[in-house]
């Protein structure tokens, strides 16, 4: 059975390190699909209402829910542009989407992304231009992820809601 993870939530929250860890815990078969690797590396343009990503994330969530046993898609992903590829993806999955969205204070993503390997590339008033609060979608049915979750508990909660185990912290 296909089934698809979404971690959304603003920079710097922690949905790229979740979405890797998570893709090498579950092994062969699982496909990453990056909203930044897409926008900024493979395609080179800007995110906003119509971006020229979304039909290719479209593409590629297609392509995954036919070749994939499951599909990890993250990114900042603002529910208003993206609910096309949200509409898509329940309309592929049914009841096998995950969605989760990080949740944290401004405070907090500015604090993780002074930790990253890209801290250099943006800082904290490019965050704060990005920045949308509590933009949970009325598409999907999202878990809320706070700060006080360890990257460990979000991983054995994803991990659990996915083979149908109860999860408790």
């Amino acid at each position: 059975m296909r089934k698809l993870v979404i971690l959304r939530g603003n920079s710097g929250s922690g949905k790229t390190t979740v979405a890797k860890e998570l893709q090498g815990i579950l092994g062969s078969n699982t496909m990453l699909i990056s909203q930044d690797m897409v926008r900024r590396e493979i395609l080179k343009v800007s995110d906003g209402k119509d971006t020229l990503a979304l039909p290719f994330l479209k593409q590629m969530l297609r392509y995954g829910y036919d070749h994939s046993e499951i599909v990890i898609l993250e990114g900042i992903m603002v529910s208003d542009w993206y609910r096309p590829l949200f509409e898509l993806a329940v309309s592929l999955y049914g009841k096998d989407v995950y969605a989760y969205y990080f949740d944290l204070s401004f405070e907090e993503t500015v604090k993780r992304h002074k930790t990253r390997t890209k801290a250099g590339s943006f800082g904290e008033e490019a965050m704060k231009e990005w920045w949308v609060e509590k933009d949970y979608s009325d598409v999907l049915n999202e878990t809320t992820i706070n700060e006080d979750q360890s990257k460990d508990q979000i991983l054995r909660m994803i991990q659990q809601a996915i083979s149908g185990d109860e999860y408790s912290f």
